[in-house]
């Protein structure tokens, strides 16, 4: 049987269904992964057959223009000015960036790029027949090539962020501004055309939709990394606690620099007798600057290997990091800067299992403070532990594989 997967232009977004796709293979399926140019390298490092046909705005370009536009709503924070949308520098004032001449410059390619995107996704999906197709949240082109090829497809969520949310920044569902929809007979694309919702959450953090949910265990993919695992040995001395602090660099690509917080965590945990362990992406080390003997700087560690080894988990609230976290049994303090990292954080953190403070606001205090109640307050573990097991009660992507396998349509 043949298995079409459509995904967005971040990784972060699609690496949880890669376990879902190794299922299949798995099972004797075919799979094709459609994606952005951008993304095939990482599809195909995942083990997948990436099928690079999508196209359209950068995602971080859109990011960048929204929160360009809440800076012109709300002013500037803590961050400073924004990034310039295009180019990535930090403006030196809101007016240097000039927003109708790049929607004049930009708006009829980007159109065009993302018909197109529509358009031969259709095409493919006609001419190849999967019998089953699916999608994140943000590729609506797995909608529009199951809608029009009559067969079932399912969303497949990321973390705790849903298809129906209602508080501003968290529905992620786009629109279709080309009307491609309608023009292959079908309503505007909205939220109502998600028939079926792959929920990797444990029902306690069950994120909100009105689609059929179809559970599935979370199984942690990170992306490629290095093999050794001499960050798994416990600390010299027994007790010694364990603090992983995991921070990327996309937000400083989507906020601006002062998002990255590193430096203020490595700081504020400075003088506690705690081992500290910091994982980034390659290049990001040398903004943090010198750091104390107890702290250990990783480049690209796998998370599902490093997290079951930790007491206590610091990261900017991306779902990527909570999930595992959430998988490993690891109690979680989230520091989200954006809405869709505060909704997922604040999911994850209130079945007891970590804090959550405004990372725009929050003070070394702060950060010291909440590291320390999660270390000493037993709570924390045990919410943690019991979301874990609430999770290893879901059905495995290989029973769910079973499962689908079973209710697609018969091959033409």
């Amino acid at each position: 049987m043949r298995i079409l997967f459509t995904v967005s232009d971040y990784a972060a977004h699609y690496y949880p269904m890669v376990p879902l796709g190794w299922a299949f293979q798995a099972a004797g399926h075919e799979v094709r992964v459609a994606c952005a140019p951008s993304q095939a390298t990482l599809v195909s490092q995942a083990g997948l057959t990436p099928l690079p046909i999508l196209g359209g705005p950068d995602m971080m370009v859109r990011g960048r223009l929204f929160h360009y536009f809440a800076a012109l709503q709300n002013g500037s924070d803590r961050l400073g000015m924004p990034l310039h949308p295009v180019t990535g520098e930090v403006l030196d004032g809101l007016q240097d960036f000039d927003f109708p001449a790049y929607k004049r410059a930009h708006r009829a390619g980007n159109i065009a790029a993302i018909r197109k995107s529509f358009d031969d996704t259709v095409a493919f999906a006609r001419d190849w027949q999967p019998r089953l197709v699916f999608h994140d949240i943000l590729s609506t082109e797995g909608v529009l090539a199951a809608k029009v090829t009559g067969v079932p497809a399912a969303c497949h969520l990321w973390g705790a962020i849903g298809t129906d949310e209602d508080e501003p920044g968290a529905d992620l569902v786009p629109p279709d501004h080309t009307g491609t929809f309608q023009r292959y007979g079908l309503p505007a694309m909205s939220a109502d055309l998600i028939e079926r919702v792959i929920d990797p959450c444990p029902a306690a953090v069950a994120a909100p939709t009105r689609a059929a949910r179809l559970p599935v265990r979370f199984v942690p993919y990170n992306g490629p990394g290095p093999s050794s695992v001499r960050a798994l040995e416990r600390p010299g001395r027994p007790g010694r606690p364990r603090v992983c602090v995991v921070w990327g660099d996309s937000l400083a690509r989507l906020l601006g620099p002062g998002s990255f917080l590193v430096p203020d965590i490595v700081r504020a945990l400075a003088g506690l007798d705690i081992e500290v362990v910091v994982t980034t992406v390659a290049g990001a080390t040398d903004r943090i600057g010198p750091v104390p003997d107890n702290v250990r700087l990783l480049e690209n560690y796998p998370l599902k290997a490093l997290l079951p080894s930790c007491d206590a988990v610091v990261y900017h609230g991306g779902a990527g990091c909570g999930m595992t976290a959430l998988a490993a049994g690891t109690p979680q303090l989230a520091l989200p800067f954006t809405p869709e990292q505060t909704v997922n954080a604040r999911r994850l953190v209130s079945t007891g299992a970590g804090l959550c403070h405004p990372g725009r606001t929050v003070e070394p205090a702060v950060i010291r403070g909440s590291v320390t109640r999660l270390l000493e307050d037993p709570s924390y573990r045990t919410a943690a532990v019991a979301l874990r097991e609430q999770a290893a009660q879901l059905p495995t992507p290989a029973e769910l594989v079973r499962e689908l396998a079973a209710s697609a349509p018969a091959a033409p």
